[in-house]
Parts: structure tokens; C-alpha cells; sequence
């Protein structure tokens, strides 16, 4: 007999979501939005355009508006001085790319030569630095379009708009210099004060490592800004001194603070909060200009003032600290402040930086391999738009160049955002050029689209890309009147790009794939392994553990930057830079115990015996091996012999066998 056949089981739909990789990519940042910077692109993109249609000639002010838009990108200093820097600079690579473009246009296998030249050109200049990869990536941008898109006029012409156009945005933004001049960089160095006071509100509970993060980006910043400005003026500037000297006497309050955390968690109390608050009454006195008070009478000094004698160490150690603060801030005599702790000196003079980066670039293998892999996919999609009629082909091109930036995160997680961001400016862009009649009409358009592009770049990739995507499109309307025939080719050419960077830019270089957490934290651990001998040692001066102390917090910030650009890489890469994440949480431990230890040292506690140090040094040094050994956490065993327990080391060395048991993880 036959059995009956078996009732059905209910099929369970799971709901089709997002991977999580492309969900963090996705997220948009949460960053203020630039107001200043929206003002100055709405005037900056139209104008150009309202002037060329007043004159007859529209198409010359949409080749100054591609220009202004360049600035507008690069539109990202807070410092003057650094906005000169920032949008002039990458506007003369700017203007020698699209006249070396323009000059080979129409010319075939020629022009796809010196554009893939021009290529490894850019690709190597972009590992430099902020500004030359900037300047490379408009050599590039500019060289491109010059091949693919015939520009009116004589060869100097397009050029000398597209730069006009940047030195507008210039102008805009330096409009408020005279009467703002110094503004910035004093507003940057009272965040940190600021950005300190929250590390000490901090001390003893679960928000202190993600303060202490705060305070690492905001002195960084700060720092970037103050000895930039300080490198290109020669002379003794009291403003600049003073605010050098301002920012080192945070030094000591940071060196405290993790004392501090150490002694409030250990005692179960919370830290006073007239310690914060005297810090933040000196930063409200940062802010306001640096005005000389006579000595005790200046009120960052009153407030400190009011602070109670403290009972231990740690305490004796930041009243110390702020009140150290408090008298460099009224000191009268900048100058004689600085000479005494100008803990990081003075960067060498730009000539001399610009020779050893050149230096450096052209010994550089990282710079070649990225040189290479840069002009391989260009040469690619010249020689395809070549074989194949693909018309304004220059996008294919473009596309690969904002992919396949170094600095701007995940190539694989750009590519998609790229594609994404492109479809959705398309949305835009073709509803503007179906509804919108090219005239005056394009100025009022343009006031409106050109802000979304600074409001929207502090949300992320893929959200800049859909504001830049209409703009360009609008643009190039503008200089060959294809109308909605634009959209399809467009959305169809970013495909193509993405695709050529996926594969011969990221599927052909294997390095690619993985990421470099593991090399780098190797590395951060043998330098703290220093840093341990260098804070009980006694041949080193305060300012060279210091410098010390801030080149391996500004190191683990990299570090940390790097493992927020590997999770958006889809699996297993992503995958494994989560699993170096406690240890990067180690590392930074091991460091403010190393701080704190040498603090109690130097305020009354018993130093530790030599072989004290060489042990925990030695730990440390076996950790960084185990390590660069293998691209996994494997097991790096721990046995500490020397030293008592009430040693001033016995907290640092739980935290060096902490991180070793991390790395001991499967």
C-alpha cells in the first residue's frame, strides 16, 4: 500500500536585507553642515554662469563654473591660510591638466598615452598629502576632460576660466580674512581645551576611551593647523607663539588624565568638577584672544585658583597640570613661554618639505603601486572608449579617478557607492534638464543644486556623488546641448568605470583585499615598547617623550581610520579587521597606563627597578612579532617574573597581559 505522501512543510521567507558592510557605508556621517561653505558655492557656481550669459557666451561661464566647482570640493580648510593652500595649489594642476588634455585631443592612441601618463603622475602624487592629492586628482580630472570634450576657443582659454572660476571660490573664501584673521586656529585650540574638559568629566566611567579619542582628533587638528600657519611665518609671530604655547601646556593635563581615571575608578568617586571646569574656563579664555594679565590676576588663573588641595598623586599631578595651563595663558611674554616648552618645534620650511616628499615619492614602492595601478585602469578605459564609440567617453574615465582615490576609503565600497550615488543624481539631473530651458533659467538652478554639494560631502561618498552628479550634468548641457540624452549614456558610462576599477583595480592586487590593520598595530606596539623605556629611562628630556606620546596616539588615530574604512569591505576582509579591534583597544590602554605610571613617578611615587621596564619593553616587543607573523590573532604567551605587586608597573603590566590574552583570541 502506498504510504501518503507528507504534508508540505511551510516555506519561512527570510526578509531580503542590506549586507551590513554596504549598511555602514550607507549610513550617513553625522557632521555639522559648513554654512559658510554652502553660502560661497551657491555665489561661486552661478555667478560664472550669469556672467557668461549676460555676455553671449554661456559656454565660457560653464567652463568657469567646472572650475569653481573644483574649489568648491577643495573648499574644506577652517584656517585662511590653509584655504590658499587647499583651493589655489590644486587649481594650477588643474589648469596645466586640461591644457595638456586639450592640446592631445582628437589625436587617438596619443592622447591615450600621455593620459595614462598623466595618471601615474597623479596616482604618485596622491600619496604625498592632503593637498598634493587634491592637486592630483584635478591634473587628472582636468587632463581628462580636455581629451574627451572639445573646449571652445583658443587652447589658453579654457584653462584660464576653469582657474578663474576656482580663484573666485578663493576669493569668497578670504573675504573675511581681515577682520577674522586668526579666528580658526584660536577656536581650534580652545576645542581642545574643550575636548579635555570632556575627558576629565569623563575619568572613571565607560565614556573615557571615546573622550580620549576625542582628544587625540581635536589636538591633532589643532596641531595641524597652528604649526602649518607657523611654518610660512619666519618671524617670531607673539600670535602664533602663544598659541603654540597654549597648546603644549595641555600637554601636562593630558599626561594626568589617565592617572586620574586610574585613581577615581580605583576609588570609586568621581573627580571633582571644578578640575573641568577650570579647563573650560580656559578655553572660553583661548577663545577670546590671547589678552596678558598680570601673574595671578587673569581669570583662567583665578579659576584654577579655586581648586582644592588635592589628596594623592594622580590629583597633586592635574591641579598641577591646570594651573600650569592657567600661567601660560597669562603670561604677558609669549615668547619667553615657548622657548622654554616648544614641545614639537617648528616644522621645516616648505621648500625643504616639498623636496623630501618629492624624495620620497619617487623611492616609495606604495607610491609606485598605486602610480601603476591607477594609470593601468585609465589606460583601460581610453583604450576601450577608443575601440568602442561610447560617446563623451571622458566619464568612464572620471569615474575611475574618484574611485580609485587612496585617501578616500574602500575601493570596492566606492565603487558600489559611486554607482548608487550616480543613479540617484541622475534622478535630478534628468527631472532639470526635462522641465528647465537653458538661459537664465540655469542660474537660479545652479543656486540651488551647487550648496548640496558641501552640505552633503560631510554625509559621505555616495552622498556627494549624488549632489555632484546633476551639477556636472547641468554643465556639460551647458557646452554640448544633449538634453535628457545625457542621462542614460552617463548612468551607463559610471558603470563601466566602476566595473574597470573593481577588476583591474581592485580584483588584480591582491593587497587590496586584505587590510593593513595588523601591520600597522604591529608597528604602534613596538613603538609603545619604546615609549615604555623612553618614560622610566632617564635620558630622554619631557619634550621627546612628548613628541613620542603624540606620534603614537596620532599613529593609533590612523589606525583607527583604517579600521572604519576596512569594515565597509564586504566579507571576509571586513570580517577580519573587526576582530582587530579589542586589541587596537588594548593598545591605546597600554599607553595611558604607561602615561599615568610615569606621572605618579614623577609626583612622589617609588620609580621601577631597570629590569622592571626591560621586561614589560620585552613583552611588548614579542607581542609586535607575534603580530606581523601572521594576518590572524594567534596565541603570544605571557609570563611576567619580575617586579612586586605594589610596583608602579603592576597595573601596566595587567594591561600588557590584557592584550596579549586578546591577541591569544581564535
Amino acid at each position: 500500500m502506498p504510504r501518503p505522501p507528507r504534508p508540505a512543510r511551510p516555506v519561512s521567507l527570510r526578509p531580503l536585507t542590506p549586507p551590513d558592510w554596504l549598511v555602514r557605508s550607507l549610513k550617513p556621517q553625522s557632521a555639522p553642515i559648513p554654512w559658510a561653505a554652502v553660502a560661497r558655492a551657491s555665489v561661486a557656481m552661478a555667478l560664472p554662469l550669469a556672467i557668461g550669459i549676460l555676455a553671449g557666451r554661456p559656454a565660457y561661464g560653464a567652463l568657469a563654473s567646472m572650475g569653481a566647482l573644483s574649489g568648491v570640493i577643495g573648499d574644506t580648510a577652517d584656517a585662511y591660510r590653509m584655504r590658499i593652500l587647499n583651493i589655489a595649489v590644486p587649481q594650477l594642476f588643474g589648469a596645466l591638466g586640461v591644457t595638456v588634455g586639450s592640446l592631445v585631443f582628437g589625436h587617438g592612441w596619443l592622447a591615450v598615452g600621455v593620459v595614462t601618463f598623466v595618471a601615474l603622475v597623479s596616482g604618485m602624487m596622491s600619496t604625498i598629502g592632503a593637498v598634493a592629492s587634491v592637486s592630483g586628482l584635478l591634473l587628472l580630472l582636468n587632463c581628462v576632460v580636455g581629451a574627451g570634450l572639445p573646449m571652445p576657443g583658443q587652447w589658453w582659454l579654457a584653462p584660464l576660466l576653469m582657474t578663474g572660476g576656482g580663484l573666485l571660490v578663493l576669493t569668497l573664501a578670504l573675504l573675511a580674512w581681515p577682520l577674522r584673521g586668526g579666528v580658526p586656529e584660536r577656536a581650534a585650540v580652545a576645542a581642545s581645551y574643550r575636548s579635555v574638559a570632556a575627558l576629565l568629566d569623563a575619568a572613571g566611567t565607560d565614556a573615557y576611551d571615546d573622550a580620549r579619542t576625542a582628544v587625540t582628533a581635536s589636538l591633532n587638528q589643532s596641531y595641524d593647523l597652528v604649526l602649518a600657519r607657523r611654518a610660512r611665518d619666519h618671524g617670531r609671530n607673539p600670535e602664533l607663539v602663544r598659541l603654540v604655547a597654549q597648546l603644549n601646556a595641555l600637554t601636562p593635563i593630558v599626561e594626568a588624565a589617565p592617572a586620574a581615571d586610574q585613581a577615581v575608578r580605583h576609588a570609586g568617586a568621581c573627580l571633582p568638577p571644578e578640575v573641568p571646569a577650570a579647563v573650560r574656563a580656559l578655553a572660553a579664555t583661548v577663545e577670546r584672544g590671547a589678552a596678558a594679565h598680570p601673574p595671578g590676576e587673569g581669570p583662567a588663573e583665578q579659576t584654577a585658583d579655586r581648586l582644592s588641595e588635592p589628596p594623592d598623586h594622580a590629583a597633586r599631578a592635574l591641579d598641577h597640570a591646570v594651573r600650569h595651563a592657567a600661567e601660560t595663558l597669562n603670561d604677558p611674554d609669549p615668547l619667553g613661554a615657548i622657548e622654554t616648552d616648544d614641545r614639537l618645534g617648528r616644522p621645516a620650511a616648505l621648500r625643504v618639505r616639498a623636496r623630501r616628499a618629492a624624495r620620497n615619492v619617487i623611492l616609495s614602492g606604495a607610491s609606485w603601486r598605486y602610480g601603476l595601478r591607477l594609470a593601468l585602469c585609465i589606460g583601460i578605459a581610453q583604450s576601450l572608449v577608443s575601440l568602442i564609440d561610447v560617446p563623451r567617453s571622458y566619464w568612464v574615465a572620471l569615474t575611475i579617478t574618484f574611485v580609485l582615490k587612496p585617501d578616500f576609503g574602500s575601493v570596492f565600497s566606492r565603487a558600489v557607492l559611486r554607482a548608487l550615488g550616480t543613479a540617484a543624481g541622475l534622478v535630478v539631473a534628468a527631472a532639470v534638464l526635462a522641465e528647465v530651458p537653458h538661459g537664465w533659467w540655469d542660474v537660479p538652478v545652479m543656486m540651488l543644486l551647487a550648496p548640496l554639494i558641501p552640505a552633503l560631502t560631510t554625509r559621505g561618498y555616495g552622498y556627494q556623488t549624488a549632489a555632484i552628479t546633476p551639477v556636472i550634468l547641468l554643465l556639460s548641457d551647458i557646452l554640448n546641448h544633449q538634453g535628457l540624452g545625457l542621462v542614460l549614456p552617463r548612468l551607463v558610462d559610471s558603470l563601466m568605470g566602476c566595473a574597470i576599477a573593481l577588476v583591474a583595480g581592485y580584483l588584480l592586487w591582491p593587497e587590496s583585499w586584505g587590510t593593513r590593520i595588523g601591520d600597522r598595530l604591529a608597528d604602534a606596539v613596538a613603538d609603545t615598547a619604546s615609549y615604555v623605556e623612553c618614560a622610566f629611562g632617564t635620558a630622554r628630556d619631557p619634550a621627546a617623550r612628548a613628541r613620542m606620546r603624540r606620534g603614537l596616539y596620532r599613529d593609533l588615530s590612523v589606525i583607527r581610520s583604517e579600521f572604519q574604512r576596512a569594515l565597509t569591505e564586504p566579507p571576509p576582509t571586513g570580517t577580519r579587521a573587526a576582530a582587530w579591534w579589542p586589541l587596537v583597544v588594548a593598545v591605546e590602554r597600554i599607553l595611558d597606563t604607561t602615561t599615568a605610571a610615569r606621572v605618579r613617578i614623577r609626583h612622589g611615587a617609588e620609580a621601577p627597578d631597570p629590569e622592571e621596564v626591560a621586561e614589560v619593553s620585552r613583552e611588548l616587543t614579542e607581542l609586535a612579532q607575534g603580530l606581523r607573523a601572521s594576518d590572524t590573532l594567534e596565541e603570544v604567551r605571557t609570563s611576567f617574573t619580575v617586579g612586586p605587586k605594589d610596583s608602579v608597573l603592576e597595573p601596566l603590566r595587567q594591561e600588557v597581559a590584557a592584550a596579549r590574552a586578546i591577541a591569544s583570541a581564535p
